[in-house]
């Protein structure tokens, strides 16, 4: 024995907020179709720890390979689920739906597994040489956010608008000028 103590990564803070977040996916999936409250409540409560587990995972010093593969896990199947209830909700806008989904996996799973190869530490670090808007999207924390809170507000708001009125603009809701 070195008489070193070995960590357990699985039990390292933004994994088990990463743990939440899979949790409060499943919750709001599973109430997507009964009650729009709980399921966005949970949907949006995951997708907002999004922010947090890379915060704790600097701040512990505690970011690894397998929170970077269970966070962009998590991202992936999160919005893929919501779309998959949006595409039963909205059966007219189903198949630009399903391509965005697989767009969505399969660009990130490209780029995740092309940074393994490449044997960097993380799929954020990127070249300036490489691509200027990616490596805009993933050092520029503010950029990153609001596209990453816009596109789960995107998808959010079509799920909510699929059960509420939605905002009244002009004494009309969106739904009815959707409708007409």
């Amino acid at each position: 024995m070195t008489g070193e103590t070995e960590e357990n990564i699985f039990l390292f803070v933004p994994n088990i907020i990463g743990y939440a977040r899979i949790i409060l996916a499943v919750i709001a999936f599973y109430f997507m179709p009964t009650n729009y409250i709980i399921a966005t409540v949970c949907y949006v409560v995951s997708a907002l720890l999004d922010a947090f587990d890379g915060h704790a995972a600097r701040y512990f010093n505690q970011g690894t390979k397998f929170g970077a593969m269970l966070d962009q896990l998590t991202d992936r199947c999160g919005t893929m689920g919501l779309v998959a209830v949006l595409a039963h909700l909205y059966p007219k806008y189903m198949f630009p739906l399903l391509l965005s989904m697989c767009i969505d996996v399969s660009c990130h799973w490209i780029f995740l597994h092309t940074s393994v190869l490449q044997g960097k530490q993380s799929h954020k670090f990127i070249d300036m040489s490489e691509n200027p808007i990616m490596n805009v999207y993933y050092t520029n924390r503010t950029v990153l956010f609001f596209m990453c809170a816009g596109n789960e507000a995107f998808y959010a708001s079509l799920y909510l608008l699929y059960f509420t009125p939605g905002p009244i603009v002009l004494e009309l809701s969106l739904s009815k000028v959707n409708n007409t």
